[in-house]
């Protein structure tokens, strides 16, 4: 990982989209900066599109899709997309699997749910698991007190146990059953929701992120940057992002968005 300072401004004029996880990438413990929220809406005005690409849930999606200056947004970890059309009124949203799928597979998520928590001592389940449509987020650390890393590789195993995928953010482990994750989504939304198709996206597409569940977009595009918190993580991640910047969580999203902003606007 190279100082963010060593990225070359000229990389980054012909970047179109932003993709960014959220949670300690965007926020800082826990809530949204305001110089964070200014840097979404002068990236909107300078023509970047914006993607949050997150682990949190579908209800949360529907929010920011309508309220941020976003051009969309991919929730529960490559489970969905949600663009909000104010010209129309309509809300699209598209899914990785089927409603018949989904419904299935909660059963099976709230199983393994309680075997989890029975498992773990001092697991809980996420307080945004109300508002998820496609997968499971087991609190390690948000509103719980940290658990041990061998608690955390606990949880993992349980879900990799029953079939399911399982990635730790910097606050949960989710799982879920089915092959996709959020580069998967990524690289679907962008061909097909911006024309943009999976031959021109690195050359094209930035991504910011701060934990082990970012590790795919790490290794997709040449133009990944972590901010500094993603160091914490360090041993758990092998496609480990290009750039790190100084500033952590939104701190370190204002210090590259500025830095694409100077690039992008000259």
């Amino acid at each position: 990982m190279l100082p963010l300072d060593q990225l070359d401004p000229a990389s980054l004029r012909s970047v179109r989209f932003l993709l960014s996880d959220i949670d300690d990438t965007i926020t800082t413990d826990g809530r949204l900066p305001a110089a964070a929220y200014m840097a979404l809406e002068r990236l909107q005005q300078a023509g970047v599109s914006v993607i949050p690409v997150t682990g949190r849930p579908a209800g949360w999606c529907d929010h920011i899709a309508r309220m941020w200056p976003v051009a969309g947004v991919i929730g529960e970890n490559g489970a969905l997309y949600f663009q909000y059309c104010s010209k129309q009124r309509r809300m699209l949203q598209r899914y990785w699997t089927d409603e018949a799928s989904r419904r299935a597979n909660r059963v099976r998520l709230d199983a393994l749910a309680q075997e989890i928590l029975a498992e773990v001592d001092g697991a809980g389940l996420a307080s945004d698991q109300p508002y998820r449509v496609a997968d499971l987020a087991i609190d390690y650390c948000e509103d719980v007190a940290r658990l041990s890393d061998a608690a955390v590789r606990s949880i993992v195993s349980l879900f990799e146990a029953a079939g399911a995928q399982a990635r730790v953010s910097s606050i949960h482990v989710n799982g879920w059953f089915g092959e996709y994750d959020k580069l998967s989504m990524s690289r679907a939304v962008l061909a097909d929701e911006f024309s943009c198709p999976p031959t021109e996206q690195s050359a094209v597409v930035a991504f910011t992120g701060d934990s082990p569940n970012d590790e795919p977009m790490f290794g997709a595009f040449p133009l990944s940057i972590g901010v500094a918190n993603v160091l914490d993580f360090n041993s758990q991640i092998a496609d480990k992002p290009k750039f790190v910047t100084d500033g952590h969580s939104g701190d370190g999203f204002v210090e590259f968005a500025e830095r694409l902003l100077a690039a992008k606007l000259g």
